[in-house]
């Protein structure tokens, strides 16, 4: 798409759509009607030609706008953008020109006309922003394509607003409507006097996210001691969640940045389970996980997987704490513990280490927040939270050996931890808990070598012999298998999909071993 660009100043809209050049948008010119406008330096060094059309003191407004017609009429262009364009256009231009967009600083129709800001602050309102909207012939009353909201701080003056709405709105919000125009998926609807865009319907990932959350607490830094942290909240959140938990013992020191961030990654774990289930987190990473009558059995058997691996760590329990349990955690340094709830009992036993945070979530365990993100340098990574939950009749088997009730018990249960286990990640149980983890590592066969010395030197009362073994992707080699031979699995569960699954398959009946593919992964790269 080419674009004819038309300023009275600066021009830093322009220039900012020139330099992004949204949809592949081109400046095919630039007008300006004040022969000292600092744009057209700006736009010669980005070797945009253009034009200059000074109205005369005596001139009427038409006869200028013919003049600029007839300027513009040299070059092609499908879209015409104006930024601070000092001049309402009448029929004349509007009827002969493409259509033409302007911004202004306001969130339109509030605030319209010259002064934007000012108004804003006289108003007293809490929020601003911007507004892209087609040009007719009355004052900012176009219809709308577009707007962007901005907060109206305590303290701000013009210069902050006109600051804030330029870089954080307008930066955004122009180029966006450029590209929507450039894909062509706006339509204007001029006896309706609205604007539709394709995409722009909402749903999941909509073409635009606006997000509002509001600071819950100024953290004593983030993961290094070097860096600020805050956390914010979003109030429109039901289900448990370690943001909206009561800390219970307020004497205690207020969490970290990690301790946030490992606190999470404990209780989305233990929310994959029905029966009384425990999980001791480190760095986002599961130290141990089980299922039992009880949870003080389940916090003893992941508690056990790896006990040295534990210290320090978060301890997540998806029932109400009870005296029995709260001895064990104790028992060792633990950071923090989250439940759904703990008895007097439990509370007085935990009260007893100062600095042990006590975070008492809400038993609503249901999945409500359905997308997770992640900050990018200059954006964001929005996808759905991986809620996908196997049962026996998703799995296939592929070897000679057919598995067990009681592996396949175990096989979903070391499918639905290793979704919480960093990739690559290798998992091995033995029942419903944990007796080796392999995670993060680069290499498959790596993590199976890891979950083996895991199970091998730091669990305590149980091993690899017999277990189960959980592989987050498929394995591209027999080699894995081979490791975990060695170890003494006799079952696997996988995703299955390698162009080796043949060889792979060919290794497991070699050993004796069952295996079932899931039809999908589990990768968690976070």
């Amino acid at each position: 798409m080419k674009l004819a660009g038309m300023a009275s100043n600066r021009g830093r809209n322009l220039m900012n759509i020139a330099d992004r050049a949204p949809g592949g948008a081109e400046f095919a010119v630039v007008l300006t009607n004040d022969a000292d406008a600092p744009v057209l330096e700006a736009a010669a060094e980005r070797g945009i030609p253009t034009e200059v059309v000074e109205r005369d003191d005596d001139e009427a407004r038409e006869a200028h706008e013919e003049r600029i017609l007839d300027a513009l009429s040299e070059y092609d262009f499908d879209l015409v953008t104006l930024d601070g364009y000092m001049r309402v256009l009448s029929e004349t231009y509007l009827d002969a020109a493409p259509t033409t967009l302007n911004v202004h600083p306001s969130l339109l129709p509030n605030f319209a006309g010259e002064n934007a800001h000012e108004q804003v602050l006289d108003a007293g309102v809490k929020v601003t922003g911007c507004t892209v909207h087609v040009v007719d012939e009355s004052v900012d009353g176009g219809p709308i394509v577009t707007q962007e909201p901005i907060p109206v701080f305590e303290g701000d003056d013009e210069a902050d607003l006109k600051e804030r709405v330029l870089y954080e709105g307008e930066f955004t919000a122009y180029p966006r409507v450029v590209q929507w125009f450039a894909e062509d998926r706006v339509e204007v609807d001029w006896d309706e006097g609205a604007v539709s865009v394709e995409g722009d319907e909402g749903g999941d990932f909509p073409a635009r996210r606006i997000v509002s959350d509001d600071i819950a607490a100024s953290l004593r830094y983030g993961e290094n001691p070097h860096q600020d942290a805050a956390l914010y909240a979003d109030a429109t959140v039901s289900e448990a969640s370690v943001v909206h938990a009561d800390q219970l013992n307020e004497g205690a020191k207020a969490l970290s940045y990690n301790n946030y961030n490992d606190a999470d990654g404990a209780l989305n774990l233990i929310k994959e389970f029905e029966e009384p289930a425990a999980a001791v987190i480190k760095h986002t990473n599961p130290a141990g996980c089980a299922t039992a009558d009880s949870v003080a059995e389940a916090y003893e058997k992941a508690l056990s997987t790896d006990p040295m691996s534990a210290f320090g760590g978060i301890v997540a329990l998806n029932r109400e704490c009870d005296a029995a349990t709260a001895e064990q955690i104790i028992d060792s340094f633990k950071e923090v513990v989250v439940a759904p709830g703990y008895t007097d009992a439990a509370l007085d036993v935990l009260f007893e280490k100062e600095n042990l945070r006590v975070l008492d979530v809400n038993d609503n365990f249901e999945v409500t927040d359905t997308l997770t993100e992640k900050p990018l340098v200059g954006g964001r990574l929005v996808q759905e939270r991986d809620t996908q939950h196997l049962t026996a009749d998703d799995l296939e088997v592929v070897t000679e050996r057919e598995p067990t009730d009681e592996q396949i018990e175990s096989m979903l249960f070391a499918w639905h931890t290793l979704k919480h286990v960093k990739s690559n990640g290798i998992l091995f149980a033995n029942g419903t808990e944990t007796v080796g983890i392999g995670m993060g590592q680069v290499s498959r066969v790596d993590a199976v070598r890891l979950a083996a010395m895991k199970a091998d030197e730091h669990a305590e009362g149980k091993d690899a012999e017999g277990a189960v073994m959980a592989s987050d992707a498929f394995f591209p080699f027999p080699d894995g298998i081979e490791e975990a031979a060695d170890a003494g699995i006799e079952a696997v569960i996988q995703p299955g999909g390698s162009k080796n699954d043949d060889s792979v398959i060919e290794a497991a009946n070699e050993h004796d071993m069952t295996m079932v593919f899931t039809g999908q992964r589990s990768f968690r790269h976070d």
